[in-house]
């Protein structure tokens, strides 16, 4: 169940940056965006890597021999992902106005690599509905917290998180190929 928590602290990273770029534009009620940033972006954080799971469930007959690499070359470029956009612009650079809709897309963005670590997933001796709970709670929390983080700091942390985030992902990733 570690493994879970850190799975879901590194897949929030992205969340969180995207969290710290929109509540240093702070167009709104703090509370309220944060409110709103936590909800989409931990809903879709927790639905995609059950999607993922699924997906995965469904091929890992036929890849079982070659899962422990496909998930490695998931996780690495995942991670790798994460780091390039940690050196450079967030797209929250970009909004002009937080709708409904620019935080559907950021949720959507932010939560693809998720979907890809699901199938991760079935690696592992977790529940996946309690894992991606886990993960969309985590994510809920820390896009909060990134809102606030934001509106007090500025931007100077987001780019730290993706890059933290995308280290762990490539971590994972040689934990499950090497043991």
């Amino acid at each position: 169940m570690v493994e879970v928590l850190i799975l879901a602290i590194a897949l929030s990273m992205d969340a969180f940056a995207v969290s710290v770029g929109l509540g240093s534009k702070n167009t709104m009620n703090t509370k309220t965006l944060a409110l709103l940033a936590s909800v989409y972006f931990g809903l879709f954080q927790g639905l995609m890597p059950l999607i993922g799971y699924f997906g995965g469930k469904g091929v890992i007959g036929w890849v079982e021999s070659y899962a422990h690499w496909i998930a490695f070359s998931l996780l690495l470029l995942i991670g790798g992902k994460m780091i390039y956009e940690s050196i450079t612009e967030g797209i929250e650079e970009d909004i002009a106005q937080i709708t409904h809709r620019v935080m559907l897309v950021l949720a959507i963005a932010t939560s693809i690599d998720a979907m890809a670590a699901g199938f991760t997933l079935n690696l592992l001796e977790v529940n996946p509905l309690i894992a991606c709970g886990i993960i969309g709670a985590t994510t809920f929390l820390f896009s909060w917290a990134g809102v606030f983080v934001g509106f007090k700091s500025g931007v100077w942390l987001e780019s730290k998180a993706e890059l933290f985030g995308g280290v762990i992902l490539i971590a994972i990733g040689f934990k499950i190929l090497l043991f």
